[in-house]
Formats: structure tokens, sequence, C-alpha cells
């Protein structure tokens, strides 16, 4: 059997990353996204730009890193499912892994307004949706997987880990934006809520 689990230096690289990313939120949540330079983010954890571009190559990576991370953690969540579980409930079991990276961090600090900058602002956005649609190719091919462990393999043409995919992704956006408007609800209840529509 692979070991799959990260080694002591792919570990410490990802939490180096996730604490560059934590810091850039901040900045650019209080400076702007034009505002904020890649110097301000490497004065911020106390390292030079040089060593700050060798864990992200670009100033928009700094801002969707968070979400990097986090994708990584809902594959490896996903890959932990029972295999015979129906698809859709380990979808959303997979989606809900985001749930205390943004209710618990408080939507009024950072995470609410980074996420709106993020839709607000062109750039960001294209690069949150070909992050989202590399990650659901990574998602679909999971499924495959877990369908061939499964005893029942997919066939090549059927569509159905594709729809299955996009539908609960497309779940997760249009929860974003219904709590992004709503101040009244956590996004626990949000993502339920729209989650639950397909279910």
């Amino acid at each position: 059997m692979i070991d799959r689990s990260p080694g002591l230096r792919e570990r410490t690289r990802s939490a180096v990353q996730w604490e560059i990313a934590e810091s850039a939120a901040s900045l650019f949540v209080e400076q702007g996204y034009e505002g904020t330079t890649i110097d301000d983010v490497a004065a911020a954890v106390g390292m030079s730009k040089r060593s700050v571009f060798r864990y992200f190559e670009t100033k928009e990576d700094l801002v969707l890193g968070k979400f990097d991370a986090l994708a990584g953690a809902m594959l490896a969540g996903l890959r932990t499912r029972p295999v015979g579980e129906p698809t859709w409930e380990s979808l959303c079991a997979m989606l809900k892994l985001l749930v205390p990276h943004i209710d618990s961090e408080g939507r009024d600090v950072v995470t609410a307004p980074l996420q709106r900058l993020i839709y607000e602002t062109p750039v960001l956005l294209a690069g949150y949706l070909e992050r989202q649609y590399q990650v659901q190719k990574s998602v679909v091919a999971t499924l495959r997987e877990r369908a061939e462990k499964a005893g029942q393999p997919i066939a090549a043409n059927d569509p159905a880990p594709r729809v299955l995919t996009a539908a609960a992704f497309g779940c997760l956006m249009v929860a974003q934006q219904a709590w992004l408007e709503d101040d009244s609800d956590s996004f626990t209840d949000v993502l339920e809520r729209t989650l639950s529509i397909i279910d």
C-alpha cells in the first residue's frame, strides 16, 4: 500500500504557506488588493521578498493560497469517506470540511471581506474559478477510484461523477454568495440549506 501521508518537510512547508497566506489575507482586507505589495507581506511575516516568492509565485497566489491549502484538505477528507457511501453524501461531507475555517474565524474580521474581495476583483475571481475547476477534476478522479475499489467501476463516458461534482461546487458558490449577502445566518446553516435542495 502506498503511503500518501505528507512528510515532515511537506508539512513544514504547508505550515509556512498557511502563515504567509493568513498574514497576506489580513493585509489585503485592510489595504485592498492593489494597495498591498509583496514587500508589505514579506515585512509582516518577517521574510525577504525572495523568500515569500519561494512559497507563492504571484501576488494572486497569495490571496488564493489559502484556498489551495483547504482544497488539499478537502480531497484528503473525501478519500477517507467510506467506499460504499452514496456519492452525494460524500461530496457534502467534503464541502462541510470548510465550515470550521469560515465560521470559527469571524466573518467580520477577515473571512467574509476576503471572500468579497475575490468576487469583486476580476483577476482574483478568474483565479479562484480556475482553482475550483482543477479541484473538481481531482474530485472526479477520486470518485472514480472509490467506485473501482467498491467493485463498481464508472464508465469513462458516464457523466455522473462530473455532474454531481459540478453540482456540489455550484452549491458551494451559491452558499458563499448568500452568506456574504445575509448577516443573520452562519455559513454552516447557509451551506446546509443549499446542499439540501439537491439532496
